[in-house]
């Protein structure tokens, strides 16, 4: 492992948040203090670089814009709340004269004109964001995944040779029998299909994610891509994003799905083109036609 590296991810035999192990205080102290966190035995979890400020490092194209829209709002925030408590403290310690009430322009008027356009600036912002990476369409040369959630676990569904999923029906679910999309065995586009429990992507290429749910509402987040969207049941939604980093990133759900909504884990795994072209090759031959 790297030295001077930040654990980032849930662990799955332990107690531990973004590689703070909470059985360890010592750890924690260390983690908070100097930027590390001591190791975890748990396989889920990814050693990178450092901690960019209180979010974990960027590992997007997208995530840059995030970053700085996040940064800006905080700073705004923090600015408005300690303006707002010292005024406060100095209207209460300043010394009482009699004199004129201040006019209704500049104690109200103003202030809340500057407060609504600084809102809007804000916003207008933030939606641009959200709708160019689910609005706005992919590249056509993006790599297609369609991801599937079902208590407690993502699916990762790859098109084959032919780039076309093959059809699914609920009722071929049968996750005993290696079936655990219910792909239809008739449908010749399935035939070549990979259904795989990690989500292997190689880096700098654009990535279309379609995103489904075969019972409730989960929460598709993986925190390094700055990347979170909730699959719906009947809905098909899409999002992409670009790795611009090789890795293991952990993949969590974020809407509360059940009692087992802390197992309900995945990891991200970005690598060179040319390995994933072999990883992608080997598991092919696993495909029996």
């Amino acid at each position: 492992m790297p030295r001077g590296g930040t654990l980032l991810g849930f662990g799955l035999r332990d107690w531990s948040i973004f590689g703070i192990n909470l059985d360890r205080p010592t750890a924690i102290l260390v983690a908070f203090l100097k930027g590390k966190a001591t190791p975890s035995q748990s396989p889920q979890i990814t050693v990178i670089p450092k901690m960019l400020w209180w979010m974990p490092p960027n590992a997007a194209a997208h995530g840059v814009a995030i970053d700085r829209l996040m940064r800006w709002d905080v700073g705004v925030m923090t600015l408005s709340f300690l303006l707002a408590n010292i005024l406060l403290v100095w209207l209460f310690f300043r010394p009482r004269r009699k004199s004129s009430a201040p006019s209704t322009w500049r104690a109200e008027f103003l202030p809340l004109t500057l407060f609504i356009a600084l809102y809007i600036v804000m916003a207008v912002t933030a939606e641009h964001l959200w709708a160019r990476e689910r609005f706005e369409g992919a590249a056509p040369a993006a790599l297609h995944v369609e991801v599937v959630a079902q208590q407690f676990q993502w699916y990762f569904h790859y098109p084959g040779i032919d780039a076309a999923y093959g059809e699914s029906r609920p009722q071929l679910i049968n996750a005993a029998l290696g079936n655990p999309i219910g792909l239809d065995p008739a449908d010749a586009h399935g035939k070549d299909d990979i259904i795989a429990s990690e989500l292997v992507l190689p880096v700098g290429r654009e990535v279309d994610l379609q995103l489904r749910s075969l019972d409730v509402i989960h929460g598709f987040f993986v925190p390094a891509m700055r990347l979170k969207q909730n699959a719906v049941p009947g809905s098909t939604l899409h999002v992409h994003f670009t790795p611009v980093s090789e890795g293991i990133y952990p993949i969590l759900c974020s809407q509360v799905c059940g009692s087992g909504h802390a197992r309900m884990q995945a990891r991200m795994r970005v690598i060179s083109r040319s390995a994933y072209d072999a990883w992608l090759a080997s598991r092919a031959t696993r495909v029996v036609p």
